[in-house]
C-alpha cells in the first residue's frame, strides 16, 4: 500500500521531534528521500516545512540539519509554555465535567503509582499525558496550537528534571496542587499552579541542574 507524501512529512517530523534523528544530524535529501519513501521533490517541500517550524535549518551549500536548542531557548520556551499552560489550565477549571475530573484524577494517580513503584522515568510520561489533558479540556484553540509548536521544540530533549534528587515529590506535589484547582473549579488558582510548575522546570534548567544540558537530556516529561 503506498504511502503519500503527508504521511511520510507525519513520519518524518515525527522522527526529529521523538529525537530519533539526533541534534544537528544532517538530513541528506538521498538518505530521507530512501527512510521516508519519499521523492526529492517532496523532501525538499517537507524541509521547508520543517525550517517553518524551527526543527530544522537549512544553510547554502551545506544542505540541512537537525535545529539544536539552546538551554537559553529552552528556558524562554518553558517560561512561554508556563504562561500559556497557565492559561490552559485556568480555562479548563471553567468548563471541565464529570468525565473530565475522571480523567484527570486517573492521570495523577498514574504518576503517583508510578511514582511509588520507583518508576521516575514513567512517572515523567504520566505527566505528559497529564499535561496533554489539561490542554485538552482547556478547549482554548489557539493556547493549543502555541503550546504545541512550542513544545514541538523541546520534546526531543524533555528534560528529566524529576530525576534530580528531590524533584520527584515536588513535582507530584505540583501536578497534585494544578488537578485540585481544576477538580475544583477554581481557575485563579489553576492558573498560578500551572505557572508554579513550569517556571521551577525553567529554574532547574537554568540553574543547569540537568546534568549536561539540554543536548544529553534523554527522553521524557517534564
Amino acid at each position: 500500500m503506498a504511502v503519500s507524501a503527508n504521511e511520510s512529512y507525519d513520519a518524518l517530523r515525527a522522527a526529529i521531534v521523538r529525537g530519533e534523528i539526533a541534534p544537528d544530524a544532517r538530513l541528506v535529501e538521498a538518505d530521507v528521500s530512501a527512510t521516508f519513501g519519499m521523492s526529492r521533490g517532496a523532501v525538499r517541500t517537507a524541509l521547508i516545512r520543517l525550517e517553518q517550524d524551527g526543527l530544522v535549518v537549512r544553510e547554502p551549500h551545506r544542505g540541512a540539519r537537525v535545529r539544536k536548542v539552546s538551554d537559553a531557548e529552552a528556558v524562554e520556551i518553558l517560561q512561554a509554555r508556563a504562561v500559556l499552560e497557565g492559561l490552559a489550565a485556568r480555562q479548563a477549571a471553567e468548563r471541565i465535567d464529570a468525565a473530565g475530573k475522571r480523567y484527570l484524577s486517573a492521570c495523577l494517580a498514574r504518576q503517583r503509582e508510578l511514582l511509588e513503584l520507583g518508576d521516575l522515568l514513567g512517572a515523567s510520561d504520566a505527566n505528559a499525558d497529564l499535561h496533554a489533558a489539561l490542554l485538552e479540556l482547556s478547549g482554548h484553540g489557539t493556547a493549543q496550537r502555541l503550546i504545541r509548536a512550542l513544545h514541538s521544540q523541546t520534546v526531543r530533549y524533555q528534560y528529566r528534571t524529576i530525576l534530580i534528587p528531590g524533584r520527584s515529590a515536588a513535582s507530584a506535589e505540583e501536578h497534585t496542587a494544578i488537578v485540585d484547582a481544576v477538580i475544583g473549579g477554581r481557575p485563579e488558582d489553576a492558573d498560578d499552579a500551572m505557572r508554579h510548575h513550569l517556571f521551577n522546570v525553567a529554574q532547574a534548567v537554568r540553574h543547569r541542574l540537568i546534568p549536561g544540558g539540554i543536548d544529553t537530556a534523554s527522553r521524557g516529561v517534564l
